[in-house]
């Protein structure tokens, strides 16, 4: 059997490696599972997106996870139990993944799993005495998804982003930077998952420092109203906020939080902006019986707002703003933007070759492919606030 160096310095000798990208968002709609093919490293990496597919969680994973999920008080045995419980959920979709690809375990090089976050929270003071620092959790034992489908696996993405003094989020800026900067234009890269955020890269590097940040929610106000007065998972096709209308006294509500005057970058989750946030500011607003399809055109014109007010000052020239997440299947969503982005170039990431599902699993093939194979380092000279690329766990199986 190869020893654990053995293994790496064999993967480390190939020129491209097959690297299997992970991600289960706040939705907790699925897995997604993007085969990548990636060569070099840093500036010089080159990645090609071999497979694709969102593997679904069934009842009982999204029931044991909302258990948990965004509780601050959440029981230790319950926490301890389902860190195992994801892992080996995750490595069977993974199989599935592999079997509906005819292809094996034996030709992949590295998982790179991002694990369920279950709690995020960028200022937590859980004791009296105790000073505020950003806590996030990521459940999804790296162990044991290495053992159960024998790949050498990179987990735990967000603690390293913490110890070099970020807030654990958002770590999309990494992969954005190494496979999407342009000389040849200024680019706006904005994912809509659970939880928006943006990168902004620079065509001059110097004159105008790259920034990520949170803008606000994404998905997550309208997947939870969803959830609790439609019983679906989601607005699909956006259907039912189309039916509705903005209300614009709800909506300037919803925008008074302290959250958006806080400077860039920020981050949040669903730990601020949940069920709670929405029935407070419709209560303030004097909105409490709006009709629940109103209610969904709101929220839909929240999550375009606070994306377009967020990204605002970073579009004084002309910029090409490449989209990504569920978020680009909500034609409400979307047609609010494009108004808004009216003298910008306004794209998916499938205009870059990337499938807009697939986005954020890609960025966590890239940061393995780093955390192993790459030099940390934090691009000081491009004025890139971020911390060193360096992140990850590294699980061996056998």
């Amino acid at each position: 059997m190869l020893s654990n160096y053995q293994r790496l310095a064999n993967v480390a000798s190939k020129k491209t490696k097959h690297v299997l990208g992970l991600m289960s968002g706040t939705s907790m709609d699925g897995l997604d599972v993007a085969l990548c093919r990636i060569s070099g490293q840093g500036v010089n990496t080159s990645l090609e997106l071999m497979e694709f597919d969102t593997i679904p969680h069934n009842t009982e994973y999204k029931e044991k996870i909302r258990t948990v999920f965004t509780h601050g008080n959440a029981e230790a045995v319950k926490l301890t139990w389902l860190h195992q419980f994801i892992a080996e959920v995750h490595a069977e979709q993974i199989r599935t993944a592999l079997d509906q690809w005819n292809r094996v375990p034996e030709e992949i090089d590295l998982i790179a799993s991002h694990g369920q976050t279950v709690y995020h929270n960028p200022s937590a003071r859980p004791f009296d005495n105790a000073r505020a620092r950003p806590i996030t959790l990521q459940l999804g034992d790296g162990d044991f998804i290495a053992e159960r489908t024998g790949i050498v696996t990179v987990s735990d993405f967000r603690q390293k982003h913490i110890a070099h003094g970020g807030e654990g989020a958002p770590l999309a800026p990494y992969g954005d930077f190494l496979l999407f900067s342009d000389s040849g234009e200024r680019r706006m890269l904005v994912n809509i998952g659970g939880i928006a955020n943006f990168t902004f890269l620079p065509q001059v590097y110097g004159d105008n420092p790259l920034m990520s940040s949170d803008t606000g929610p994404g998905n997550t106000l309208m997947d939870a109203y969803m959830q609790k007065h439609f019983d679906q998972p989601f607005d699909r096709n956006g259907e039912i906020s189309r039916m509705g209308n903005p209300d614009p006294v709800l909506l300037k509500v919803l925008m008074d939080d302290p959250f958006f005057d806080q400077p860039l970058p920020r981050t949040t989750g669903p730990e601020l902006f949940n069920l709670t946030y929405i029935y407070t500011k419709q209560t303030a607003a004097n909105r409490s019986k709006l009709a629940h399809e109103d209610v969904m055109a709101t929220l839909a014109a929240f999550t375009a707002k606070t994306i377009y007010c967020t990204i605002g000052p970073y579009l004084k020239g002309h910029t090409s703003i490449y989209f990504s997440g569920g978020g680009v299947h909500n034609p409400l969503v979307m047609k609010s933007l494009q108004s808004d982005l009216r003298d910008h170039s306004v794209y998916t990431t499938e205009a870059l070759g990337i499938n807009p599902d697939a986005k954020e699993a890609i960025v966590f093939a890239v940061l393995a492919n780093e955390c192993l194979f790459g030099r940390p380092k934090s691009y000081p000279e491009l004025g890139i606030k971020i911390p060193r690329t360096s992140m990850g766990k590294v699980s061996f199986p056998g």
